[in-house]
């Protein structure tokens, strides 16, 4: 994906000055060559100048990490390790952190071989909390050099992540339309989590466009959706305008990024655009977010943080959707029931107008947006890209800050059924186990917006880990608890 940071994962064995060297030294050895036979060595960086025993050592490791380019950290306890220098090294190191042990690797050699970093792991983590460091520390943090491989490699999506919002900025057009209260955005924790934001105005967009007027590189737009497209293009006649459009956003990032080095965008598609831009910008928004810039409707913009960061972990499209409708009875006993081990109150319907990229569409037209089509001529809603959303895994999540700028989070596995949804927009049957008691003690109980961002495959460990070492606190990372295990606000005696 285009608009991602890449990782490099600086590899720094450490030891404590009372056990032997060599055991950090070899266990590195045979760590960075169990990670280099499964995964190759793209991902990884081993510090060769030094084994962190000191203070000392500690800079000369953060300088030679630094200089080799690397944005994230592996602190790698091959023995007890060094408390303090170890938890320095990730206090100064600038960007996503972990911290992982050594195993012993046999009965036979446990006197002058055994390293005890299973006892210097409790030791990093109560230094990382003196001193305020965030790392991220996997469920089982010890393990063989194959294990401990398997470790850094969760880790990649889970800094790409982090690095990301490090240097994100999202860019928004417009005030929420009337009504949309529910897709506040207080921007003080965008702040908090290092993320830069500029709010313009659709006039300030409306400029832009019209200076775009007869940009020769139109054409080649034009072309690029009629091939995406195919005999899905039902509205030719609306190409070139929204050829423009995505010229025009294209090239507002490129002008309004500054410092930073990703985008996603927060965009307004009502109710004043159609009549004044003559058309709808769902297709456009589906084919940016294709690009790896992600952009969410109705100036939604924790919706288009929550898609960039689903994006950086799953390295690959994700949509904002709405948690839209119920499946109707009559479908669920023709379709669903006794095919899928679902409940109705397990099944909902996912939809949006238009703007999931035809990659995550089972089929796909461009058709106008037939709700404003109720109150506008048709000729100004077109730009809708329509389609059943592709069966499989999903994962249906969202980061938000309350009105009073707390952040929380939700967090759901589930999966697109292959059922046909007999609708219209880009939309798709959605099955969570136990939705209905999600959707009233989460979703309803802790006033979630109704956008919900969607990565196509399971990546809850992964995003659990991304709001957790964000500082999302981890009684407010909410998910769908299985049957026996109560919300707090759940009644006892259902």
């Amino acid at each position: 994906m285009n608009n991602l940071p890449k990782v490099k994962i600086g590899i720094v064995a450490v030891s404590r000055d009372c056990f032997p060297e060599s055991l950090s030294v070899n266990r590195r050895k045979a760590l960075i060559a169990a990670y280099q036979a499964k995964y190759g060595a793209e991902d990884i960086y081993e510090c060769p100048v030094c084994i962190v025993e000191s203070e000392i050592h500690m800079v000369q490791a953060l300088k030679d990490i630094q200089k080799a380019g690397c944005n994230a950290l592996c602190v790698y306890l091959g023995n007890f390790g060094p408390e303090i220098s170890e938890t320095l090294l990730a206090k100064h190191f600038d960007g996503p952190s972990m911290f992982i042990a050594a195993a012993e690797e046999s009965q036979n050699d446990l006197v002058g071989g055994r390293g005890d970093a299973y006892c210097g792991m409790l030791n990093a983590s109560y230094n990382l909390k003196l001193r305020n460091v965030r790392a991220y520390i996997p469920e089982y943090p010890v393990g063989t050099a194959e294990e401990c491989a398997d470790m850094i490699r969760e880790f990649v999506p889970i800094a790409r992540a982090i690095v990301g919002l490090k240097g994100l900025k999202i860019i928004s057009f417009g005030p929420r339309p009337l009504n949309f209260l529910a897709c506040n955005a207080p921007i003080k924790q965008l702040y908090n989590l290092g993320v830069e934001i500029e709010e313009n105005s659709e006039l300030d967009l409306f400029e832009a466009y019209n200076k775009h007027a007869g940009d020769e590189r139109i054409p080649a737009k034009v072309k690029e959706m009629e091939e995406e497209l195919g005999e899905g293009n039902q509205k030719p006649e609306i190409l070139s305008k929204l050829a423009q459009y995505e010229l025009t956003l294209l090239d507002w990032v490129e002008a309004h990024k500054g410092y930073r080095e990703y985008v996603a965008i927060a965009g307004k598609c009502w109710p004043a655009f159609q009549t004044q831009f003559g058309f709808v910008p769902c297709y456009v928004n589906s084919r940016l977010t294709g690009m790896g810039i992600p952009v969410s409707c109705e100036v939604d913009i924790y919706g288009c943080l929550s898609e960039f960061i689903g994006t950086a972990v799953s390295d690959d499209v994700v949509t904002l959707l709405d948690i839209n409708n119920s499946v109707p009875a009559d479908m669920y006993e023709e379709a669903i029931k006794g095919k899928f081990d679902y409940t109705h109150q397990d099944t909902f319907m996912g939809f949006h107008c238009g703007n999931t990229c035809s990659k995550k569409l089972a089929f796909c037209s461009m058709k106008n947006q037939m709700i404003m089509a109720r109150s506008l001529p048709v000729e100004v809603t077109n730009g809708t890209l329509e389609g059943d959303i592709v069966p499989g895994d999903i994962t249906f999540y969202r980061l938000q800050s309350t009105a009073d700028c707390q952040l929380r989070a939700y967090i759901a596995h589930g999966e697109v059924l292959p059922v046909a949804t007999k609708s219209f927009g880009g939309i798709g049957v959605f099955a969570i186990p136990q939705m209905g008691r999600f959707y009233r003690h989460v979703l309803i109980e802790k006033n979630y917006p109704h956008h919900g961002a969607v990565a196509f495959g399971h990546y809850g460990k992964a995003l659990y880990e991304v709001f957790k070492y964000i500082g999302v606190p981890v009684e407010d990372i909410n998910f769908n608890q299985p049957q026996g295990m109560l919300y707090p606000t759940e009644n006892p005696f259902r």
